[in-house]
């Protein structure tokens, strides 16, 4: 009976003992997740914008200064923007297009917003290799198009900023923007 009763307490220790190695292992893994996140956290979170970055993230456009016919240049995200107040003949040019026919086809109604014909913004980037189309400024060449013409390589893109002629793969982009007034956009 002795025999016996020393097997059982032997086997009751054995669990015991099981049971702290358990907890014991299970106390490291999460001291060293912990550990490993209090490092990583750091790490990660210098990835962030800065805060004279995050200020650029929206850019604030007066509208009604802009002529019909005119555009003008502005500043998004250290990139240019081109804001550009269609004539009726320049909306009249962009409609007649076969969109078919273009290499990225778009309306003019998918690159405006709120239905704001007369209203093009994009961004005043060829897509190409990223040098800035002329058009935008006084007197600047606008191509045959009409529109932007990139002097890097010969791209030309019509009133609508779609390509129409060059090496440019995509129309200039249309960045995200939303009317804040009828003469004020943001742009971001």
């Amino acid at each position: 009976m002795a025999t016996e009763v020393q097997g059982i307490e032997a086997a009751e220790a054995e669990g015991e003992g099981v049971r702290r190695r358990d907890f014991i292992n299970i106390a490291a893994v999460s001291f060293a997740g912990v550990g490993g996140l209090a490092v990583l956290f750091p790490l990660i979170n210098q990835m962030n914008p800065s805060a004279d970055v995050l200020a650029q993230a929206t850019t604030e456009v007066d509208l009604s200064a802009i002529q019909a016919g005119q555009a003008i240049k502005a500043v998004y995200r250290s990139q240019p923007l081109f804001v550009r107040h269609l004539t009726d003949k320049e909306i009249a040019e962009a409609d007649a297009v076969d969109v078919s026919t273009l290499r990225d086809p778009q309306t003019l109604e998918q690159r405006v917003v709120d239905g704001k014909k007369h209203w093009l913004i994009t961004m005043g980037v060829c897509t190409h290799l990223g040098c800035v189309p002329l058009g935008a400024g006084e007197g600047e060449n606008r191509g045959e198009y009409g529109g932007y013409f990139c002097p890097c390589h010969g791209s030309a893109y019509d009133t609508a900023a779609r390509i129409r002629k060059g090496p440019a793969p995509k129309n200039l982009v249309v960045p995200p923007y939303k009317y804040t007034s009828d003469t004020a956009i943001l742009v971001g």
